[in-house]
């Protein structure tokens, strides 16, 4: 681990003192902070007013019993969560994940991630998320109902569209934001579209919503290759995932150019040498929700592997999509070995810190989640605005200004590390550049 300034690993102490148990909020913490060091001894006002003491306590906690009643009349308990992190910017605004690994350690590392990516973006948002451990999978369309209703129950007194304005996230799609605002609009009586994002699109959401994080990643990708004078003709790509993030990613990739070979999910991962058919992939995933078995069940020349990592799979770019942690110190040393020249994070903090360290010494161009999957929240906040002005934009439009949004983190990020004199390094740039607009603000605001 990369030791810190003095001031900061004072701050980083405190941390772990305050929040045990927590590994992926302190992960999430020590690799900004690492990055800090040039910023507070800069900026002194940074420590001395205790902002970044500050930035690392959320403003709110929320933790929650949601009982539900499921298919055979039984009542199901589960803990429902929203960490308000920091609404300097804006209002708390992140996702909402669904799954049996959430606690108050991962709501709370993807909120603080949140606080940057929002920031990075440049639009007036601050930094939440919330979630429970609630497992969709498996369960019915009138388990889901009951369950998304008796969590907004509890939710609804906490969120609004000047307050906090949550999203989906893992196991949290279109179907589960229905349930959620239909219960929403219940309770309070109101019609307050702006109170949730990733609504369907005949009542308040906004195109490309559903592309948007998938669509960035590769937007960001994208940029790095014209940095260097390449684009994504002919490349080869791995994708991890099989979700919302990856099939939007791939099928990006392949209207750029590139083939995609390999996508996976919890169960292992399918190759495709051919490339990935995305219409197979969709019906398989979303409509079915069926294993990625079935792809090499019912494409001639694809296989499935459930025994090894995906990124043994040979590559000129990976983007990881799925989940937190998921590519390791030795997954890094097999995409070197390959000839991997790009990895950008479409999924949040998927890549290790020893991942991290051995893409840096092999010269390997790491784009980390707060700027590559920023393209999700950016979206979001153009449905707000579009929920804000009763209006609908096209397509193109949307998608125009989503890639005008990702050309501008990136080159942010690039201008921000030649400042701070760690030219190219995608990690420092995002990192400084989300902070010191935040802490400014804070700055302003006062002891808050």
């Amino acid at each position: 681990m990369v030791s810190l300034h003095e001031k900061l690993g004072k701050v980083y102490d405190e941390v772990l003192h305050r929040n045990p148990g927590e590994t992926e909020f302190h992960q999430a913490v020590h690799e900004v902070l690492e990055s800090l060091g040039p910023v507070v001894t800069k900026h002194p006002a940074y420590t001395d007013a205790a902002v970044i003491r500050r930035l690392c306590e959320p403003e709110r906690q929320i933790i929650f019993r949601v009982p539900w009643v499921d298919d055979q009349g039984h009542v199901q308990i589960n803990r429902g969560f929203r960490v308000e992190f920091n609404s300097a910017l804006g209002p708390f605004k992140g996702g909402l994940r669904f799954h049996p690994s959430v606690y108050l350690g991962i709501v709370k590392f993807l909120g603080f991630e949140q606080i940057f990516k929002n920031s990075l973006t440049g639009m007036p948002i601050g930094g939440g998320k919330g979630g429970s451990d609630f497992d969709p999978k498996g369960r019915s369309d009138g388990e889901i109902m009951r369950f998304c209703q008796a969590f907004m129950t509890e939710l609804y007194r906490h969120i609004g569209e000047y307050t906090d304005v949550p999203a989906g996230d893992i196991g949290v799609g279109g179907r589960e934001i229905g349930f959620l605002f239909g219960q929403y609009k219940r309770i309070t009586n109101r019609y307050e579209s702006g109170v949730l994002t990733g609504k369907g699109i005949t009542w308040g959401g906004s195109l490309v919503r559903t592309e948007a994080t998938g669509y960035g990643t590769v937007f960001f990708a994208g940029e790095i290759l014209r940095t260097r004078g390449d684009s994504f003709d002919g490349k080869r790509v791995v994708v991890s995932g099989s979700g919302n993030v990856a099939t939007y990613a791939i099928e990006k990739l392949q209207q750029l150019g590139a083939t995609v070979v390999a996508c996976s999910d919890s169960s292992g991962y399918v190759v495709d040498e051919k490339g990935i058919d995305l219409d197979l992939l969709k019906d398989i995933k979303e409509v079915r929700r069926a294993r990625i078995s079935e792809y090499a069940d019912q494409r001639d020349g694809a296989r499935f592997v459930n025994d090894s990592s995906i990124w043994n799979v040979p590559c000129d770019i990976a983007l990881p999509c799925a989940t937190q942690n998921e590519l390791d110190e030795a997954d890094a040393k097999t995409l070197a070995g390959h000839g991997c020249t790009i990895v950008a994070e479409g999924a949040n903090m998927p890549c290790t810190p020893e991942a991290i360290r051995l893409f840096g010494e092999a010269g390997i161009v790491f784009a980390p989640g707060k700027a590559a999957n920023a393209g999700g929240v950016a979206t979001s906040a153009l449905e707000m605005q579009q929920n804000a002005s009763r209006d609908r934009w096209s397509f193109e439009y949307t998608e125009d200004r989503l890639a005008e949004t990702m050309r501008g983190i990136h080159d942010r990020c690039l201008a921000t590390a030649d400042e701070y004199e760690a030219p190219g390094n995608y990690v420092a740039g995002a990192n400084i550049a989300g902070f010191t607009q935040v802490a400014d603000a804070m700055l302003a605001l006062g002891v808050i």
